[in-house]
């Protein structure tokens, strides 16, 4: 898969949802003014967005592995401590966070439950670990309609149901394999309404992600076909599309 992208291709695929996602996830996280937090797989930044607003640029930290997004990130929001590197390898000192939080990148990750122990520790005794994922496997993602078109035409497709952390209860077995306990669970809903069908397609086609490169995979007729299915499940414009995140946290 590809997020070797810039930061607006993202942000017309998926930053759409995860920007008011991110809203709602440091909410659940409970990311509060005088706190410290690291954004673990920030992307262009959503998340990291979000936190900079409760906290200030000076009390945020940000990794991921895509230096388009670090850069793009960096000029973005200066005073922010924004890093390349992985989720498995944080390169901070242990016990450094209030907060430690991972949306939408648990599923991407090498070893899910290793980044899940890492970010465990690096943060503060009492400190709270979080992730979300958006629920793949049960429809409820904001890329559902595709995928379910996608398997329509070609029933060998390969979805993203079975990323980890992407159907029900395997965040909170993934972070009780962290050795995260307790850990509480919950969902996160957002809408996003799109006021025509271009601008919902298009961003399908940027090659990002594990549909987008199954896409970019299509010759130009199997990509039309998937095109004319999408716009025939999609109501008529303006519509909204509803998506839902599994999310989980815990106190180191």
């Amino acid at each position: 898969m590809s997020f070797i992208v810039g930061p607006e291709a993202y942000g017309r695929f998926m930053g759409r949802f995860s920007s008011p996602l991110g809203i709602a996830f440091a909410d659940f996280a409970g990311v509060q003014p005088g706190q410290r937090a690291l954004d673990v797989g920030c992307g262009p930044g959503a998340l990291t967005v979000e936190l900079v607003r409760r906290l200030g640029p000076d009390a945020v930290a940000a990794i991921d592995p895509s230096p388009p997004f670090v850069a793009g990130l960096a000029e973005r929001l200066p005073g922010v401590d924004v890093r390349t590197g992985a989720a498995e390898d944080l390169p901070f000192p242990d016990r450094t966070f209030d907060a430690t939080v991972a949306q939408l990148v648990v599923h991407f990750m090498s070893d899910p439950a290793g980044g899940l122990r890492e970010m465990a520790r690096v943060t503060r005794a009492g400190g709270v670990v979080a992730a979300c994922v958006w629920d793949h496997d049960g429809g409820r993602s904001p890329l559902s309609t595709c995928w379910d078109a996608a398997l329509e035409l070609d029933p060998g497709a390969v979805d993203e149901g079975g990323l980890a952390g992407a159907r029900e209860g395997h965040l909170e077995q993934l972070a009780a394999e962290a050795g995260l306990d307790p850990v509480e669970s919950g969902v996160l809903d957002v809408e996003v309404t799109f006021e025509d069908f271009a601008s919902w397609w298009e961003p399908y086609t940027y090659g990002i992600g594990p549909l987008g490169v199954y896409v970019a995979g299509l010759d130009e007729s199997h990509r039309e076909a998937l095109r004319t299915r999408c716009a025939e499940k999609l109501p008529q414009a303006p519509f909204v599309v509803a998506a839902t995140a599994w999310a989980v946290r815990a106190r180191a």
